[in-house]
């Protein structure tokens, strides 16, 4: 404004003197003007840099700081208000009885030793800790998920939960995600597949339950996930092992039936021959006359309730008219094997692999049972 002003008078000077004088004039007082402008702007800012490094001093526990003055008024009146504050502060530790210093060393050791054990415990876990928001977006991952996923905390900012796991596993965990923020209920065993940085998968198991702001509202979820790969591999491995053995059972059942031929009578079978097996007896028409306790408590019925039922009503995947042909075949041609699956009386279903043998005195015939625990990978 004053530059703006100044500009009126020599504007009347340079139609009086010249142009260049006019110019001298508009230059000398910019020179001025920036000058006293550097001056000024000295004497405010040295000030507040002297009062922001005092601050910082009495931060650390420095009580004993001498709060200058200075010729600007309002910085004065801030120096009065930290003076009495900084004078309450001494007041308050001469009374506690605690040395200067002691508070604030206490609070950092404290703060310190706080971040320590997290970071201890963070680390103590086959896994990594985790926040996100309601949306499942990441807001905190500890430092350890590198050696999981081989990304950096900072890598994922802005990223989903659910980018990271496969197609088939995200579809479901973002389904049972947003069922439990509806609810605000916890999220709970939930088994999923991960891609690491490199493209290799690791399976994981993830808890985590909600948290609120003071109004409430949900604000996102707080939980751990588990490496789990290795129990995976390994329930893998006893799935295979276990089917190898059933099938070998079977196989070993075959060659005794194929030696020893037919069975001759319901008498000759010893059901403690099968304590592992659900055996059960059954007529031409697939009519079940007698089983084992194993056959019992495998389908979940009473003794007397199997007895009244007909293969093909426990049969899931063979009509009556099915199973008749099968046991034609085993009556002319000898024992038979193959997979089925059961109905349990509760709906359930179990899979399972059935060796069919005719009893040839009475007519009869014998079938013996073993689950195949596969279904359960998928159940």
């Amino acid at each position: 404004m004053c530059l703006a002003i100044s500009v009126i008078p020599i504007s009347i000077i340079g139609g009086l003197q010249g142009f260049s004088t006019s110019f001298y004039l508009i230059g000398l007082i910019f020179l001025v003007t920036f000058i006293v402008s550097l001056i000024i702007a000295y004497f405010i800012s040295r000030p507040i840099e002297i009062l922001t490094k005092n601050i910082k001093r009495i931060s650390t526990g420095e009580l004993d700081v001498q709060l200058g003055y200075s010729e600007i008024s309002e910085i004065n009146n801030l120096t009065e208000s930290l003076n009495r504050v900084l004078a309450s502060l001494k007041l308050a530790v001469h009374k506690v009885g605690v040395k200067k210093g002691e508070i604030f060393e206490d609070a950092v050791k404290a703060k310190e030793a706080f971040e320590k054990k997290q970071k201890d415990l963070y680390n103590s876990i086959n896994g990594w800790v985790w926040e996100t928001d309601n949306k499942g977006i990441y807001t905190f991952v500890s430092d350890n998920i590198d050696g999981y996923l081989g990304y950096k905390p900072e890598e994922l900012k802005n990223s989903s939960v659910f980018d990271f796991m496969t197609s088939e596993d995200a579809k479901k965990a973002k389904k049972v995600f947003s069922e439990s923020s509806k609810k605000q209920n916890p999220i709970k065993n939930l088994e999923n597949w991960n891609i690491d940085k490199q493209g290799n998968k690791i399976s994981v198991v993830t808890n985590g339950y909600p948290y609120f702001d003071e109004n409430g509202n949900l604000i996102g979820y707080r939980g751990a996930s588990l490496d789990i790969t290795n129990l995976k591999n390994a329930e893998s491995r006893i799935h295979d092992l276990n089917k190898k053995i059933s099938d070998l059972k079977i196989e070993i059942t075959d060659l005794l039936n194929k030696r020893e031929g037919k069975t001759k009578s319901i008498k000759d079978i010893k059901w403690s021959e099968h304590d592992f097996d659900s055996v059960f007896i059954f007529d031409e028409k697939a009519n079940i006359i007698d089983c084992n306790n194993k056959m019992v408590e495998r389908l979940g019925y009473s003794k007397g309730e199997i007895l009244s039922l007909n293969m093909a009503d426990f049969d899931a995947l063979e009509t009556k008219e099915d199973i008749i042909n099968k046991i034609k075949q085993v009556k002319k041609k000898g024992p038979m094997s193959f997979k089925t699956i059961h109905k349990r009386k509760d709906g359930s279903a179990i899979l399972v692999h059935e060796n069919l043998q005719f009893i040839e005195d009475e007519n009869k015939f014998k079938c013996i049972v073993r689950e195949d625990y596969s279904l359960k990978k998928y159940s």
